[in-house]
């Protein structure tokens, strides 16, 4: 999404209007939601994607049209059986394509978009919020905590504050709009970049987490094991505070190669004011290490925050199923803190 708003501002600013084209609904699921967007200029090159296939020929041609039109709306696709492969849906059924007229000379067009891209490149919370209009110029804006809902009038923040979520929502009644998260704050630093990381940090990315990778050996603290991760830090177990700031929006998951690391990492977490707390391990492990816990000074309470056995209980073995695992229960505490 970085690339296609820098492209998206970088048009505009040269004087090139662009149509954004968002799936934004779904037959019998959930909008696709980030990442399904393609720009459209009025010759018809595209940057980004939509699914490809059928419905996005069909759909180049009618973001060329909305360039004569210059205004908004929004078109209904029956998928044929190729077209729900293209678009990655596996129940079938029906999409909505939204074409968003956005014009060059507007100069409000301009400071959103650019907007937009200064709050990609932050750690904060943030929603693009689009307002589905029909056959007019429609609009856009964007939520963060500390900026408010900025460029988007017509809306309340209390009736739209509902709709912020972790996954991409459709407001069909009247005035309709389409809310979708494009920042998730908070960093998951995974602690050990052994097997069981290397298959986590892929999963983590996709479902809209931002993982950073933290290893003591440098074989192993190397990017390219890990894709989807925002970096990979080469430090020490015993003194993680050196390297990295763990704060309270960021997630801690240690899986270190040994049963001591894992200890000095959890040690130093629990002082820390992180959202989650997981250590890979038996509770037999973890009961002798909670012992040296109380020991070290850490509060009864604050043991109460170690998730232990890591993971959702889905009788996990192999290295992917345990990541399957640990992702689904950061979901569930994302969704949770988030009053889902």
């Amino acid at each position: 999404m970085k690339e296609l708003f820098q492209s998206a501002a970088d048009a505009l600013k040269e004087g090139r209007s662009i149509v954004l084209c968002s799936v934004i609904a779904s037959s019998g699921s959930t909008p696709r939601g980030a990442g399904a967007k393609m720009i459209v200029f009025e010759d018809g090159h595209s940057i980004g994607t939509i699914g490809g296939g059928a419905v996005e020929h069909v759909s180049t041609g009618i973001a060329k049209e909305a360039h004569k039109a210059r205004a908004s709306h929004s078109k209904g696709f029956i998928l044929a059986k190729n077209d729900v492969a293209d678009l990655g849906m596996i129940c079938g059924g029906n999409v909505t394509v939204y074409f968003q007229y956005l014009a060059a000379e507007n100069e409000q067009n301009v400071r959103l978009v650019e907007r937009i891209n200064e709050v990609l490149a932050g750690d904060e919370d943030a929603w693009l919020i689009t307002a589905v209009r029909e056959n007019e110029v429609g609009g856009m804006g964007v939520y963060t905590c500390s900026g408010g809902l900025e460029y988007l009038g017509g809306f309340s923040l209390e009736e739209i504050k509902p709709l912020f979520r972790s996954r991409a929502v459709l407001k069909r009644d009247e005035p309709s709009c389409y809310v979708e998260p494009i920042v998730q704050s908070g960093v998951v630093y995974v602690f050990g970049g052994g097997h069981v990381s290397q298959e986590l940090i892929p999963v983590l990315a996709h479902i809209g987490f931002r993982p950073v990778v933290f290893e003591d050996r440098e074989q192993f603290a190397d990017i390219a094991l890990f894709p989807g991760a925002i970096d990979c830090v080469l430090g020490d177990f015993k003194d993680v505070g050196k390297t990295v700031r763990i704060r309270p929006e960021d997630y801690v998951v240690i899986m270190t190669r040994g049963h001591q690391a894992d200890y000095e990492v959890l040690e130093q977490a629990l002082r820390t004011g992180a959202t989650y707390v997981g250590v890979i391990g038996s509770r037999n492990k973890m009961a002798l290490t909670r012992k040296r816990l109380l020991a070290a000074g850490i509060p009864e309470e604050g043991l109460s925050r170690i998730h232990n056995p890591i993971g959702t209980a889905i009788k996990a073995e192999t290295p992917a199923e345990i990541a399957i695992s640990v992702a689904g229960e950061l979901i569930l505490h994302r969704a949770e803190q988030r009053g889902l």
